[in-house]
């Protein structure tokens, strides 16, 4: 091989990876953004893994009707079964996030993509879990309200009951617009910091 041939050899090089050291300093920038989703999400799957206990004790310590145990924890186990599967994903992404190493774009871009696609792995474990919390709170409302067969039975007339299912409805209607919200104040927010420093890469 000639002088020529290791010229074009060095020019035909992918240069996508080198980054000057200017460039640099906007990359690891983006470390601070990523440290907070790394924070808040450990303290998510600590919360869920609590919360997943305590709705698991919530029939010996609540005044709970004997004959509805069994359907409540034939639900809690396909409660538990989605959460563990959902969570598992949600520690395999913290595991990916705590060993990243922003030091070039494609790491920047992957570590970017990530999170955006766990944001919203996060939202479908919202809302899977959704209908099984409105069925216990339904069961709550319902069952265990005095008079309660009178809703069943088309009666309107006990007002307390008829409120209670009206905030149910709301209810559902809230837990969409709180997950959005939830999502984007705790990942949302820092995604859009590191996707700037993308733009701003960009733009160069």
């Amino acid at each position: 091989m000639d002088f020529n041939d290791i010229q074009n050899a060095w020019n035909n090089e992918k240069t996508d990876n080198v980054v000057v050291p200017n460039n640099l300093e906007k990359i690891q920038s983006a470390n601070m953004p990523l440290d907070k989703i790394r924070r808040n999400l450990r303290k998510e799957l600590f919360g869920q893994i609590a919360a997943l206990i305590i709705i698991g004790f919530l029939p010996l310590y609540h005044e709970f009707p004997s004959k509805f145990v069994g359907p409540y924890y034939f639900i809690y186990g396909i409660v538990a079964a989605i959460s563990i599967y959902y969570l598992s994903k949600l520690f395999l992404f913290y595991k990916r996030l705590d060993k990243a190493a922003l030091t070039t774009k494609d790491s920047l871009y992957e570590t970017y993509y990530d999170i955006r696609l766990n944001m919203q792995l996060y939202k479908t474990f919202t809302f899977a879990l959704a209908p099984f919390f409105m069925i216990y709170l339904a069961g709550y409302l319902i069952f265990g309200t005095p008079g309660s067969t009178e809703i069943l039975n088309g009666n309107f007339e006990n007002e307390k009951l008829v409120l209670k299912v009206v905030i149910f409805m709301i209810t559902m209607l809230l837990i969409g617009v709180l997950t959005e919200w939830w999502v984007s104040f705790y990942y949302g927010k820092y995604a859009k910091e590191i996707k700037k420093v993308i733009d701003e890469l960009r733009e160069e």
